[in-house]
């Protein structure tokens, strides 16, 4: 039979349940990623039915407390690092805000001439040779993004030299006296591919989030073209919404080109 709630109505068992496991997992009784008991052991813990337990499991994975995999059981949420739209900061400056450990491998770093789809973002004056910087992310001793930047010159000559494991692109151009002013910002679904699998360390042909940025100066030039390659269970997108703030739209998702031939998508070490 169900407690009274403070307005004088029973409160449903499986509501009773959910908050009593939901109480736990948030003290720390059940970590994140671990597995919670069996279903039948759970059940007779709280002396309901499979059916009355089911309900409380479904309220706890509504909240996005526990995910449930068929065949294998039912496991509190982990711990995942947030990737925030609504700011124009770098990945690692977002990801340490909350509190995870970021490091950044400089795979290279030299000046080439950029293939025909940066020179597109670039615009005019963006076909001389440019910063190929390559970065590799980890997170939490985990490589997680996988991320190539192009600088126009005359940036590009200026900054080169940086330290890019300890400081990030746009700390090293506010250096260098160039004002951001905003990014546009495309992220999609896709399949990892080499040779970012190979950095990533994970099989080719895993679920990524692939996110193609271009970076705008305060005179309207852009200065960076960015694409960075996310390991799929590592990460998620957040956005905070106000009408002032940002502005998002739908639209049907074309993947960009993985292999390495020049496309968007193609940048190959």
């Amino acid at each position: 039979m169900g407690e009274a709630t403070a307005g004088g109505r029973p409160t449903a068992r499986y509501r009773q349940i959910a908050a009593d496991l939901a109480a736990r997992i948030r003290q720390g009784e059940y970590e994140p990623g671990e597995a919670l008991p069996a279903q039948r052991d759970l059940s007779a813990h709280y002396g309901v039915t499979l059916m009355t337990l089911r309900q409380a499991l479904q309220e706890l994975s509504d909240e996005g407390l526990i995910v449930q995999q068929a065949g294998r059981g039912t496991y509190v949420t982990p711990v995942q690092a947030a990737y925030r739209v609504d700011t124009l900061r770098s990945f690692t400056e977002d990801l340490r805000e909350q509190g995870h450990d970021v490091l950044t491998q400089v795979v290279s770093g030299a000046m080439r001439r950029p293939p025909a789809w940066v020179v597109d973002r670039f615009g005019d004056g963006g076909g001389e040779r440019a910063l190929r910087l390559e970065r590799l992310r980890l997170l939490n001793g985990r490589p997680a993004i996988h991320q190539v930047s192009w600088v126009r010159p005359p940036y590009a000559a200026t900054i080169r030299d940086r330290d890019f494991a300890r400081t990030s692109l746009y700390a090293a151009l506010a250096d260098a006296g160039v004002a951001i002013l905003r990014a546009s910002e495309r992220i999609v679904p896709s399949l990892l591919a080499a040779p970012a699998a190979g950095h990533l360390r994970q099989p080719v042909g895993s679920p990524v989030l692939v996110s193609e940025r271009t970076t705008i100066a305060l005179d309207g030039t852009a200065v960076v073209v960015d694409r960075a390659v996310v390991v799929g269970d590592a990460m998620e997108i957040r956005a905070e919404r106000a009408a002032t703030r940002l502005s998002v739209r739908w639209g049907a998702v074309r993947s960009p080109v993985l292999p390495g031939d020049g496309r968007p998508g193609g940048d190959a070490p």
